[in-house]
């Protein structure tokens, strides 16, 4: 029986930490809970948002269990399963497709650069004996970057890997790659790791997304893949220009993922001090953070712990220009985004796929 099809928006979910710096996994629980309730399609345990690196294997196996065990089912998981070399990531494999998840998700190798010959002799072996469906993820900032033709090769030559995630925010690249691969592979799913495009992503074509942001305000992610699915674009693009300001305080406070540990506070979890140490300049900045957050929520009507130094959040107050969100996993949107900031992303859009050549249809 056919798998179905990865689409919609998973989350890389963080993971609570307890006072000794160990999982919690109540609070794990009910964070996955809190997600699945606000109408994300999927969870991504185990990503870069989730620290994979900082935890031990045997954590990040356990943490799959956790996520496998609560979810029950409700929605698909996207296992991280990147270990440090082929044999290990593909014990991982095996011992995720026992646990049931949906799929794994696998960078390129990290630490060392690899060229691109070899990071297809990489994904090759370990689709050659996974017994779970793959997705590459391309994150060239942490890891060896994927060029088109690797990943059209690896599309074309390996049934077993079935979607992308692209974290270089190269929308050209992704189009590019709709266009090689989706008449040949219709079941092949293209997601975007990059928060700050998810609705340009969205409009040429993408299937999804995996994004940090979602693990934050997970009712705008949604908000914005379904707009854009039922053909209102303009309130998608108005929603991600509200989910840039999230984005860009959420990245810039401090080494990421450090500003989404705060982030997922903010909306009421206990997440425990990072493993990371940290300096007094980036504590201070993510004191800011917590600062500038609870306004960000209460201007969009979304709760926010006033118990975790972020002030009282007093009742929503009405601004000049509502807009016209219909999710039911939000209050009537509250920002407002000037004609000039629409126009140039309209603008900036149109642009990019005016420089399409001509393709197969999608």
């Amino acid at each position: 029986m056919a798998q179905a099809k990865i689409e919609g928006i998973f989350t890389p979910n963080m993971v609570p930490l307890d006072d000794r710096g160990n999982i919690c996994e109540s609070e794990l629980r009910r964070y996955i809970d809190w997600l699945i309730e606000r109408g994300v399609h999927g969870l991504y345990p185990n990503g870069s948002t989730g620290e994979f690196l900082r935890f031990t294997p045997e954590e990040r196996r356990r943490i799959i269990e956790i996520t496998v065990d609560q979810v029950a089912g409700r929605v698909p998981i996207l296992a991280g399963a990147a270990e440090a070399n082929v044999k290990e990531t593909i014990a991982t494999c095996e011992y995720y497709a026992r646990l049931g998840v949906r799929a794994v998700a696998i960078v390129c190798p990290y630490y060392y650069r690899v060229s691109v010959e070899n990071i297809y002799e990489y994904f090759s072996e370990i689709a050659k004996h996974s017994p779970v469906d793959i997705t590459i993820y391309n994150i060239p900032w942490l890891a060896s970057p994927l060029d088109l033709d690797t990943i059209v090769r690896l599309a074309e030559e390996q049934p077993r890997i079935v979607a992308i995630k692209d974290s270089s925010g190269d929308l050209p690249l992704m189009m590019r790659m709709l266009a090689a691969i989706r008449p040949r592979r219709p079941d092949f799913s293209f997601l975007t790791g990059w928060d700050a495009v998810l609705f340009p992503m969205l409009l040429a074509g993408c299937d999804g997304g995996t994004n940090a942001t979602s693990g934050v305000v997970p009712e705008i992610t949604r908000a914005i893949y379904e707009a854009v699915r039922q053909g209102r674009i303009d309130e998608a693009r108005r929603w991600q220009y509200r989910l840039l300001r999230y984005n860009d305080c959420l990245f810039g406070a401090s080494d990421f993922p450090e500003g989404f540990r705060v982030g997922v506070a903010c909306r009421g979890f206990r997440m425990g001090m990072s493993r990371m140490p940290l300096s007094k300049r980036h504590r201070e900045n993510l004191d800011r953070l917590r600062l500038t957050l609870a306004q960000l929520l209460e201007e969009d009507g979304l709760e926010c712990d006033a118990s975790r130094g972020v002030g009282h959040i007093n009742e929503r107050h009405a601004v000049s220009q509502p807009g016209p969100p219909s999710s039911p996993f939000l209050p009537n949107w509250q920002g407002s985004v000037s004609e000039m900031d629409v126009e140039r992303l309209v603008q900036e859009v149109v642009a990019v796929l005016a420089q399409r050549t001509p393709s197969p249809r999608l």
